[in-house]
């Protein structure tokens, strides 16, 4: 019976997963700005999670830790954001670190995206460009021959 006891209660721990960039304290803190380059930040943090496509060039490490219940959906328990910015040159410019009080949590509006506009039918979707090719303004018709043709 405390056999079966025990075996029930494990069924009910959390379980822990480590996702993204395995965080480790002592390598993030020998980034120094001003000293190290994208190579140096290579070789230590090793590739980015993912990088900045707009603006200064960001290198992020993205780490997740989520914990849950058999069954259950996952729940963020840490989760940690390291931003290495760097110069044209390729110098380190800073090392920003942020935390799980900078998440957003997003609740999609249902199953449709709401648009501007007029609200079409299935008939008018499936047939709405019926006679629209070929009509006058819509460019050239038939043949294929350009002017003087």
């Amino acid at each position: 019976m405390l056999m079966g006891l025990a075996v029930a209660a494990s069924g009910c721990t959390s379980i822990r997963e480590s996702r993204g960039y395995i965080e480790d304290e002592r390598m993030t803190g020998l980034i120094q700005p001003g000293i190290d380059n994208e190579q140096s930040v290579q070789s230590t943090l090793g590739r980015p999670t993912f990088t900045s496509q707009f603006g200064p060039e960001t290198w992020y490490y993205v780490s997740s830790v989520t914990g849950r219940k058999p069954f259950v959906r996952p729940k963020i328990q840490t989760h940690s954001v390291l931003a290495v910015r760097f110069d044209s040159d390729g110098k380190v410019v800073a090392a920003d670190r942020s935390g799980i009080d900078q998440v957003v949590y997003l609740s999609p509006d249902g199953d449709e995206t709401p648009t501007l506009g007029r609200e079409r039918t299935f008939f008018e979707d499936l047939f709405g460009n019926i006679g629209t090719v070929g009509a006058p303004g819509a460019g050239p018709a038939g043949g294929g021959r350009g002017p003087g043709g």
